[in-house]
């Protein structure tokens, strides 16, 4: 897609760092886990972490049926949503064209409430999935009394726009003579071997054994 999805998700500032392919988004989404989720209700704005997983063209969130925040997104409130991968530090020349290497997206729209036991169930499958590939398998799944007290809710991912920078310093050319170091200070989000619990007497499982090597 060569085009925003809509005008408030056209990039103005820097657009040709601007992204709107859905291949890009769901690159973005699925290789993290915590997203920040912006509204307003009659208390003001907030802006709040919260942890997400997508499934096909949607993004899925879950919290407890007796949180206010639940309801008023399951109410229809208009939202936003920011995912965001800082990948470097670039240092330049001058002071002012020192920049940020990221990739980073934001989602607009509403939440809609999944209905029925046996969705809730499948949607938390593959938030399970999304955590750990393979673990339904190995663990409980909720109960009828955990799933009633779980409200899951999913958004469209219709209206989102990607912006990246990669690469180093875009130094003007008035500055090229000053000697100071430029370049990238690189920023990863690494993966440590597993450590099991105290009580754990189980095998390092197969999703585990991949965590610290993906």
């Amino acid at each position: 897609m060569s085009s925003a999805p809509s005008p408030r998700t056209r990039i103005r500032r820097i657009p040709e760092n601007a992204d709107y392919a859905p291949s890009t988004l769901y690159a973005i989404l699925d290789s993290h886990y915590l997203c920040h989720l912006a509204f307003h209700d009659e208390r003001g704005p907030h802006c709040l972490p919260m942890a997400y997983w997508r499934i096909d063209d949607a993004l899925y969130i879950h919290g407890s049926n007796g949180s206010r925040l639940m309801k008023h997104l399951a109410g229809g409130a208009l939202v936003s949503i920011a995912v965001s991968h800082l990948d470097g530090l670039v240092l330049a020349r001058s002071a002012f064209n020192h920049s940020m290497n990221y990739r980073s997206a934001v989602i607009y729209g509403q939440f809609e409430r999944i209905e029925g036991e046996e969705a809730k169930a499948a949607a938390l499958d593959a938030f399970m999935d999304h955590l750990a590939p393979g673990r339904n398998a190995d663990i409980r799944r909720g109960s009828p009394q955990e799933l009633g007290a779980t409200i899951v809710l999913k958004i469209s991912l219709a209206e989102a726009a990607c912006k990246i920078r990669s690469g180093g310093a875009e130094d003007d050319e008035k500055d090229l003579h000053i000697t100071a170091w430029t370049g990238v200070l690189p920023l990863t989000m690494t993966r440590d071997a597993p450590q099991a619990d105290a009580d754990c007497t189980q095998p390092l499982p197969a999703y585990a054994q991949a965590w610290s090597v993906r």
